[in-house]
């Protein structure tokens, strides 16, 4: 899991006033809906998606993104996991998936689990702690994004 430091983030988002950033740009869905054309084949891209966007409709422009950016505004809203799970799964999105908004600690195992790999942690929240979070459990019973089958389905090692 990669913790994302906003100071020191390539991917900068369209501004206000649509001058667009050098190198790697991060746009909201929103602005990708309306503007798409705009938007060179070279430069590279991020796209922001709300937790209510069915990622189901991003299918055909999968190859296009560098990084999806999926938000949880609360920390009890878990449809981000959903999204990042059937983009890695079903859709087998190849990119990097970033967590950002209520972002804690206690959430870590389970958007690693789920395909994350990048994460934007609310600001009061430690790293230190949050990477002992993802060492915590050894293993899981359950099959996720990383290892399918489920635990009782693995051959001895």
């Amino acid at each position: 899991m990669r913790f994302i430091d906003p100071a020191h983030d390539p991917w900068q988002p369209l501004s206000d006033d649509g001058t667009r950033a050098q190198g790697h740009l991060l746009l909201s869905h929103e602005q990708w809906s309306s503007r798409r054309s705009e938007f060179e084949r070279k430069q590279p891209l991020g796209l922001t998606v709300p937790n209510t966007l069915d990622v189901e409709l991003l299918r055909d422009e999968l190859a296009r993104w560098s990084l999806i950016v999926l938000q949880f505004p609360k920390w009890t809203d878990g449809r981000a996991y959903s999204q990042a799970r059937l983009l890695r799964a079903r859709l087998r999105f190849g990119g990097e998936v970033r967590a950002t908004g209520e972002v804690l600690v206690d959430m870590l195992p389970l958007l690693h689990r789920s395909g994350f790999d990048a994460v934007l942690m609310r600001t009061d929240q430690s790293i230190d702690a949050a990477q002992r979070a993802l060492r915590f459990f050894a293993g899981h019973y359950q099959g996720d994004v990383h290892e399918t089958r489920p635990a009782f389905g693995r051959p001895a090692r």
